[in-house]
């Protein structure tokens, strides 16, 4: 079967028949022209060089290089084939935690960016890595909420992200136990596709810190690794309110939280991960190396058609006519001249 990409561009070869006439009709009006100054065949004979018949040649080679172009561009297809793919990735849960102490500063100054902040950076970088793979995302503080299921919808996975405000979260708290166990929850059956769970926290103020290492041994036993990644420093830093900063209403303090790493790195010790500081240079790359660790298997499988493109022939052979057009002269082959195809028998 020979079809075309863009139909609509075959009308552009009415130009051919079209340009075809304006040639003749000007071939017409020259031939006029001379018979006002002689008879034709004394005028060409004061032509010599000129050949009669080498301009309706070219103008033929001309007009088949404007044909063939036309129907390149019009992008001509062959016969159809069966193409087939199988993606291979990996499935990954984000569990993001959105208690307040995510909006004091990731750094050791007060006028740093955000843990929230941070954590959308690198998280957003990441899925960005992902290749094929399949990312769900779940946000929790005082329960856990799944924002997004498992999917492959990469952009809306980022919108998700993006969308967090630990502000919007009623019940604060910590729970990651219910975090891990919700992303544990939320993988295919699928055994043979490598699976991991990231936690993003700053792990302060663990409700349950037994509970929290049970669901990673949990996880880890049931083939899913669970890395972690901490935001903020050792260094205590105020949790900031519209109005100054959030107040301990027993002490009138204001409320000050740091970062466990000691916590953080035993859970992904637990869960057979690795944990990593969002703010080191190489955070990305450590979290992006380990998830590359994970088997990857075909997730799904696609047929589509394909087409065999000919736009190169047609594309080719104007451009063979073309460089014929250049080369052929109007004036006479000065060799040609000298072979005489038919001879008139002498009378004797």
């Amino acid at each position: 079967m020979f079809n075309f990409a863009y139909p609509g561009l075959l009308f552009l070869l009415l130009l051919v028949p079209l340009l075809a006439m304006l040639y003749v009709w000007s071939r017409y009006t020259r031939r006029r022209n001379l018979r006002k100054f002689g008879k034709p065949g004394v005028i060409s004979s004061l032509m010599p060089e000129v050949s009669p018949y080498k301009p309706p040649l070219k103008i033929i080679v001309g007009l088949l290089a404007l044909t063939l172009i036309i129907i390149a561009f019009a992008r001509p297809w062959g016969g159809v084939k069966d193409q087939k793919t199988v993606k291979e990735g990996i499935e990954v849960v984000i569990a993001v935690d959105a208690s307040n102490s995510m909006f004091a500063s990731a750094t050791d100054s007060p006028d740093g960016p955000d843990r929230m902040r941070t954590a959308k950076l690198i998280l957003e970088k990441l899925i960005n890595r992902l290749d094929n793979d399949r990312v769900g995302l779940i946000v929790y503080a005082g329960k856990s909420y799944t924002l997004i299921p498992v999917t492959n919808d990469y952009v809306s996975a980022k919108m998700f992200l993006n969308s967090i405000d630990p502000s919007q979260i009623a019940e604060q708290g910590t729970n990651i136990t219910s975090a891990i166990e919700m992303a544990t929850s939320s993988f295919s059956d699928n055994k043979n596709i490598g699976k991991a769970i990231i936690l993003i926290t700053d792990a302060e103020e663990l409700e349950d810190q037994e509970g929290v290492m049970k669901a990673a041994e949990n996880a880890a036993s049931k083939g899913i690794q669970v890395d972690v990644v901490g935001v903020g420093t050792s260094t205590p830093a105020m949790i900031p309110e519209r109005d100054g900063f959030m107040i301990d209403d027993q002490t009138g303090e204001p409320v000050r939280t740091a970062l466990n790493e000691q916590l953080a790195s035993e859970i992904a010790r637990k869960g057979k991960g690795i944990y990593v500081n969002a703010s080191a240079s190489g955070a990305l790359s450590d979290l992006d190396r380990q998830l590359s660790t994970l088997k990857r298997a075909a997730m799904e499988s696609s047929v589509y058609s394909q087409h065999d493109e000919l736009f190169a022939v047609f594309a080719w052979l104007a451009l063979v006519c073309i460089i014929a057009d250049i080369l052929l002269l109007d004036r006479k082959i000065s060799w040609l001249d000298r072979i005489t195809f038919f001879k008139k028998e002498e009378k004797k």
